[in-house]
């Protein structure tokens, strides 16, 4: 079975609806084509694949991506196209999107008034908009990642881990280990509401909480976990002991971890010099480098995102029927876990 992962999208997500919605109204071939071949490479497909597809060069879907960053879906739509005329000089555009990339404003106004301060030149709110979708960017929200990571460690787990899992035994499981700590109390979301309508969801005044410690094997995305009152040394070695049962002919269960304290403590340590267990640690403030992160922002979507539980049994409830029913969500989770991992930079200046 082939897989296309995307590696970074290209639209975001109004302009890929535009794309859609342009792409089923185009009576013309030419024109639906481009439209096509840059949703084809948003979602990940080669330029090589997308020629294939629709016997294109791969110059000619460059060239599509190029007029589109430039000028917008009018230029696509429109061979005859002129074009407006730019106010900034072509150093001065490249000057800006710079200095957008380190500083981030939350509205257009903001940048007209320092393209104003800066060069002297005059934009309107609109004509900003334009200009911005023409340097390449999209208006979304900021993610917020460790203010202290350490791009080379991270590197260097990587390539850590790309050996491991070619050099290993077959037999050998490799795991990644983390608690989940799912409070009893509602989580707004984003979500499908009436136009001029508020959507209220109730909170909780409790604050318990189901305490999980889990394993998510990299390759085949079994996944074990181990509710307790608290998540401690003895809930951890427990898990491993869970672990060591289901592989009983393996030599080593390699167990990539971060560095809560829990997991460095004696108790553990003696555990594992008594085990097939061989603890990596992972680089600190890298929980992008832990694959099981990326599936308890999954579970707390399906569970806790805009749903409210008034009882804290119906609650736990829930959160273990979504582990007993992770089959269900086998498809996503395949897509979703993948071990293409994503190194963050040092944080940039808001």
């Amino acid at each position: 079975m082939f897989y296309v992962v995307c590696v970074g999208q290209f639209l975001s997500k109004k302009e890929r609806k535009e794309f859609r919605r342009q792409h089923r109204r185009e009576r013309a071939r030419r024109y639906a084509d481009r439209l096509k071949a840059l949703l084809l490479w948003d979602e990940g497909w080669t330029f090589e694949a997308i020629g294939h597809a629709l016997l294109l060069d791969e110059s000619t879907i460059r060239r599509y991506r190029r007029w589109y960053e430039e000028d917008g879906l009018d230029r696509l739509l429109n061979d005859e196209w002129k074009g407006s005329e730019r106010r900034l000089s072509e150093g001065e555009e490249e000057a800006l999107k710079a200095h957008l990339m380190l500083h981030v404003y939350t509205s257009s106004a903001a940048i007209v008034s320092y393209v104003e301060s800066k060069f002297g030149v005059s934009y309107s709110r609109r004509g900003m908009h334009d200009v911005l979708i023409r340097l390449g960017f999209v208006y979304k929200k900021t993610k917020a990642v460790p203010g202290k990571a350490d791009a080379e460690s991270q590197e260097e787990f990587v390539a850590m881990y790309e050996e491991l899992m070619e050099g290993k035994d077959e037999e050998d499981p490799v795991y990644f280990v983390d608690g989940v700590h799912a409070q009893h109390n509602s989580h707004p979301s984003y979500g499908w509401i009436l136009r001029g309508k508020e959507q209220q969801i109730p909170t909780n005044t409790g604050r318990k909480r189901v305490n999980i410690n889990g394993a998510l094997n990299a390759e085949t995305h079994e996944v074990f976990i181990w509710e307790d009152s608290t998540i401690n040394a003895q809930s951890t070695t427990a898990l491993f002991a869970t672990l060591e049962q289901q592989h009983q002919d393996a030599e080593i269960i390699y167990v990539i971890l971060d560095n809560a304290g829990y997991y460095r403590n004696k108790i553990v340590t003696h555990y594992v010099e008594n085990s097939k267990i061989q603890l990596i640690f992972l680089p600190p403030y890298a929980p992008n480098l832990n694959l099981i992160e990326r599936l308890w922002k999954f579970f707390k979507k399906k569970v806790s995102y805009n749903r409210y539980y008034e009882r804290f049994r119906d609650f736990r409830k829930a959160v273990l029927a979504f582990f007993r029913r992770l089959q269900k969500y086998e498809s996503q989770l395949d897509t979703l876990l993948t071990d293409k991992f994503e190194i963050v930079r040092p944080a940039f200046s808001i």
